[in-house]
């Protein structure tokens, strides 16, 4: 899974590019200007860059987008791609220019003469992203990537600065991998054992099975997974690279391995993207695993709860009454709805055992996130606007599309139950607000906390600027900048 190969620092040397095969990548700006390394690969191919600026096309081009000449004269390349980037830009257009690139170059190795671009390794960050392919179960699958050398005066700092945002690159593939698995390969078991592989990197990892599920009163989140022959597990992950003694930042995953709504069955009709219903433990062993690889300077704790909704005669019946870790008991008015049956036994538990500077739950809980925000952002809820400004700052840094969300007590009046102390539905009316009000329940009044719906970003049919159709692993660089900007020791 390493990407330290798929991205690397070199030597500048324009002198090369005659001898380069694969693909070249040169630099102008919006206005023309031609960069060192352009001005070399323009005498090289007779005037062709120069031809391209002061063509008709050239003056539609805005700072990002990548102009291709295949098998310049001059060249050995199977093609020039030329990068049309202001001196000043940022990263998150830095980002989109290298994953244009990686685009582009399909299984080709690229090599990109960067100069002393600052924004190099966010160009390579972006690169690594968009260069990813789940083709795992493809038999004519192809063996290898594209890889991208940047060719930079600075070898040695972009370097350091590539690692450590290849770290987080590879956190985000791990979660479109097991986004993008299907059900009967990803099965609970087989999740568990991916993340108990994460001990090699350092992370302590802890593997609770139904029994001792049972004895710590996980009764809502068994009552998920009883009507599968899969065992339902949780899973704890520990990076402690903070202080010693120091409260962590809890994060909790929503993992139903396969949701076809239990007894209150799914229509059969896109049944086969619940596969992607894990996402939000996807997200968070994603981050963590990004945590460790860059061995981050803070306490975090994960937890995620793995299940899957499936109907027997063993399973949860709408109208069954189930009592929860905490203690409240739960009408289950919809088997569909069960995310939130997930979460509320880990989330009472990693506050039990750990008391958390602040929790923070990621679920593809409720197509109405969908409706509200389609597929631009996620839905964030929270009960402390210290700790939820952190995170829309970082996912707004990182270019992770999240919008705040309303809570409040008149929401709590449509879960009312007749026969217990809740019900886990609230009907169609604000369904995504119910659904953190539900989870808030299990919120300690002393524990700042958001919940993350992330239904509408977690997997795009049409991919995203930095991922391919499928998976996107959207919140690991969001929830990785977090961590850095608000719980790292100096």
């Amino acid at each position: 899974m390493s990407l330290s190969s798929t991205v690397r620092a070199v030597e500048f040397d324009p002198k090369t590019m005659s001898e380069l095969t694969g693909r070249l990548a040169v630099m102008v700006t919006p206005e023309g200007t031609l960069d060192p390394a352009a001005r070399t690969a323009n005498r090289l191919t007779k005037g062709a860059i120069a031809r391209l600026v002061d063509s008709e096309s050239f003056a539609q081009k805005t700072s990002g987008d990548v102009i291709t000449l295949a098998w310049p004269a001059g060249l050995q390349v199977e093609a020039l791609d030329v990068v049309v980037l202001s001196r000043k830009i940022t990263p998150i257009q830095a980002r989109k220019a290298g994953a244009k690139l990686a685009a582009l170059a399909g299984r080709s190795d690229v090599t990109l003469m960067a100069g002393s671009m600052n924004k190099a390794g966010d160009l390579g960050l972006g690169f690594a992203l968009r260069a990813y392919d789940f083709d795992a179960h493809k038999s004519d699958a192809k063996e290898g990537s594209s890889s991208l050398s940047i060719g930079h005066k600075a070898v040695e700092e972009l370097t350091a600065e590539l690692a450590t945002k290849l770290a987080v690159a590879e956190g985000v593939h791990m979660t479109r991998d097991l986004v993008n698995e299907p059900a009967n390969i990803l099965t609970t078991s087989d999740f568990a054992n991916r993340l108990d592989e994460m001990k090699s990197i350092g992370l302590d990892v802890e593997v609770l099975d139904e029994a001792q599920l049972e004895v710590l009163g996980m009764r809502t989140l068994l009552s998920v997974g009883q009507g599968s022959d899969s065992p339902s597990k949780v899973v704890v992950m520990q990076w402690n690279g903070g202080e010693a003694g120091a409260a962590p930042l809890a994060l909790v995953g929503k993992g139903v391995v396969f949701d076809t709504g239990g007894i209150s069955l799914k229509p059969a009709a896109g049944m086969e993207d619940m596969t992607m219903d894990m996402g939000g433990a996807g997200v968070v062993a994603g981050t963590m695993r990004a945590l460790a690889l860059r061995k981050a300077r803070a306490n975090v704790v994960a937890i995620v709860g793995l299940v899957e909704n499936m109907p027997s005669g063993n399973a949860t019946r709408p109208g069954d009454v189930v009592k929860s870790m905490k203690g409240d008991t739960v009408e289950i008015i919809n088997t569909d709805a069960e995310g939130r049956l997930v979460l509320c036994d880990i989330m009472w538990y990693v506050q039990e055992r750990f008391s958390p500077a602040g929790m923070i739950d990621l679920a593809t809980l409720t197509g109405a996130i969908i409706i509200g925000l389609g597929h631009e952002n996620a839905g964030v809820f929270s009960n402390e606007d210290t700790l939820c400004n952190a995170f829309l700052k970082a996912a707004q840094a990182e270019g992770e599309g999240a919008w705040r969300m309303p809570l409040g007590k008149a929401y709590d009046d449509l879960l009312k139950s007749r026969v217990a102390d809740v019900k886990n539905v609230g009907g169609r009316a604000a369904g995504s607000i119910t659904a953190a009000q539900f989870l808030q329940r299990f919120v300690k009044e002393e524990t700042p906390w958001i919940h993350l719906d992330i239904a509408g970003v977690a997997s795009v049919a049409g991919g995203t600027d930095l991922s391919p159709k499928g998976a996107t692993g959207w919140g690991v660089m969001a929830l990785n900048r977090l961590v850095q900007d608000k719980f790292e020791a100096e």
